[in-house]
């Protein structure tokens, strides 16, 4: 028989129980549309955290002030604030490329008639440069606006657009509280990263936050010190120079906790990976129990099958049919079968995920080619393990006995 002849008798004895062979190749189709849109959430979470730190960078460490918790209380010990001067400390080590002290507060930025509440970011010129911030309009205020205190300030693309300012608002005036500050420039869209929002901020020099915006008790204490190391720096070293630095500028007794938290990206990112690779695993094992119920849907399938029809494997061998023949003819019908799922199941998969991870994510599905290639090596893995042994017990029939068959 040909390819064509044995494709085409598998159709027909398929087809020959409609509702049977549908409720099989339901089975696949469900664990091979599970399977896809598993292995798509794993990937569009994996890219998704790729993305996030490719635009942060690994090589940027985050100093913040105040102790490590344990069990939600905070640990007393030290000095529990930064200040300039730490950040001074820590710019001149060799490994540091660029540094930034960083004050945050709550503000309400006035244009006109309308007000936005937002996060008010007292930062160096650095700070452009640690976090990647692209420009949309105009610039990122320089080292003479941080030196004067000069009334500058950079805004959030969301800020920009929720204060109604145009298409282009650098040189307009906005006010924070009662200061009044020159627009010189606006970001560039870039969403939310590591559970911040740069479009949702605005930026000052930190001086002009210190001396003209707000007063506080510690004029010198910022909350955070954001650095970004050199290409070549262990991050890992780095990370210690800074603790012993920082005890020791802090004067923390050996017995004392530090009064400082000390975030390595290059760290968060792997461990970041490692949980999404666990994820994914667990996801796609979940989903392939969905394959197993199909897979043994196809078996019971084709042991019915051999079942009904063993007055027509008597004929077959009693006319000269060998048993490769039989094999061969069962085998392919449990391919068939299994193929015809995993291809409609792969195409409701895809369209799902499509639909589905960006809705659940907020985030654009990141189809794996992976996730095709593995829907066809399903089609042809489980079509031969579920069909081997109805085709084997087909094939081992005697001739006589299946001839005698009602």
């Amino acid at each position: 028989m040909t390819f064509n002849d044995i494709l085409k008798e598998s159709w027909l004895s398929i087809s020959g129980n409609k509702i049977r062979s549908f409720l099989t190749i339901l089975g696949i189709i469900i664990g091979v549309l599970a399977v896809v849109v598993m292995v798509t959430i794993g990937e569009t979470v994996q890219k998704q955290i790729d993305d996030q730190f490719s635009a942060l960078g690994t090589n940027t460490i985050i100093i913040r002030a105040g102790a490590a918790q344990a069990g939600g209380v905070r640990i007393a010990g030290g000095m529990q604030r930064l200040t300039t001067g730490d950040a001074e400390a820590i710019g001149r080590l060799p490994a540091v490329e660029s540094f930034s002290p960083v004050r945050q507060q709550q503000a309400q930025v006035i244009a006109g008639n309308l007000n936005w509440g937002t996060t008010l970011v007292g930062a160096h010129p650095s700070f452009q440069q640690i976090q990647n911030i692209e420009m949309a309009r105009g610039t990122f205020f320089d080292r003479s606006a941080l030196r004067n205190a000069s009334t500058h300030i950079v805004l959030g693309h969301k800020v920009a657009r929720e204060l109604g300012l145009g298409a282009n608002p650098v040189g307009q005036t906005v006010r924070v509280g009662n200061v009044p500050l020159v627009i010189v420039g606006v970001t560039a869209e870039k969403g939310e990263s590591m559970g911040t929002s740069i479009d949702d901020s605005v930026f000052v020099p930190l001086s002009t936050l210190q001396k003209r915006i707000s007063s506080w008790r510690f004029p010198d204490a910022v909350q955070m010190i954001a650095m970004r190391l050199h290409a070549d720096a262990d991050n890992n070293f780095v990370t210690e120079q800074i603790t012993m630095l920082l005890r020791e500028r802090h004067r923390l007794r050996d017995d004392q906790p530090d009064s400082f938290q000390i975030t390595d990206m290059k760290q968060v990112m792997e461990t970041m990976n490692t949980v999404a690779g666990f994820m994914r695993m667990l996801l796609v094992s979940i989903a392939s129990v969905s394959l197993l119920v199909g897979s043994i849907g196809i078996m019971n399938m084709m042991l019915v099958s051999v079942a009904e029809r063993t007055r027509e494997i008597g004929i077959r061998k009693a006319i000269g049919a060998k048993e490769s023949h039989i094999i061969t003819q069962f085998m392919s019908e449990s391919i068939l079968i299994s193929f015809l799922g995993s291809m409609v199941g792969l195409l409701l998969g895809v369209g799902l995920s499509m639909f589905l991870v960006p809705m659940l994510l907020n985030y654009s599905a990141s189809v794996s080619y992976w996730a095709v290639v593995l829907s066809v090596i399903v089609a042809v893995v489980v079509g031969l393990a579920s069909g081997v042994f109805p085709a084997i017990k087909a094939a081992k029939l005697n001739p006589i006995d299946s001839l005698r068959h009602e």
